[in-house]
């Protein structure tokens, strides 16, 4: 793993937005073009009654932190709500996935360090997905029961 060194600016002229492959979230890397082998950040724009995916990581730390409206987070069987510049940090092993069960969006900014690089495009390993998606990572938290989400095409 290489360290950083120098400075990188990123503007929001920068920022890429795209849905997640599974829930279809908008989203956008913050450090995709520095090269940073360490340490991973990205925005997360949850719209109105949706759910990002249920998952853990396999080494990675991640520090939840509210940008905009007030953030929901399953944490196992527990959910927790997140206030507007609150934040949560979360080992790896724990099963976690950040959820909007209200009217407003929500954007929350993710960062997780290190970086997972077996994960990443390109990357030549064949990793095991039980190990990050040990149950149905599309499945809905409680609060949002009756929902369907990622919508249908």
């Amino acid at each position: 793993m290489k360290t950083f060194t120098g400075y990188h600016l990123i503007t929001p002229d920068d920022l890429h937005w795209r849905p997640s492959n599974l829930m279809k979230i908008p989203n956008a890397d913050f450090l995709e073009r520095t090269g940073s082998e360490n340490m991973g950040a990205r925005l997360w724009r949850m719209p109105p009654m949706s759910a990002n995916t249920l998952h853990k990581h396999i080494r990675a730390e991640e520090f939840y932190f509210v940008l905009e409206g007030t953030g929901r987070i399953r944490m196992g069987e527990e959910t927790l709500t997140v206030p507007k510049y609150g934040g949560v940090m979360v080992g790896p092993d724990q099963l976690r996935q950040v959820f909007n069960d209200t009217d407003q969006e929500v954007l929350w900014l993710i960062i997780g360090a290190p970086e997972e690089m077996e994960f990443l495009k390109g990357s030549l390993s064949d990793m095991d997905l039980s190990l990050i998606y040990p149950q149905d990572p599309t499945q809905l938290p409680k609060e949002l029961d009756g929902v369907v989400w990622p919508p249908k095409d």
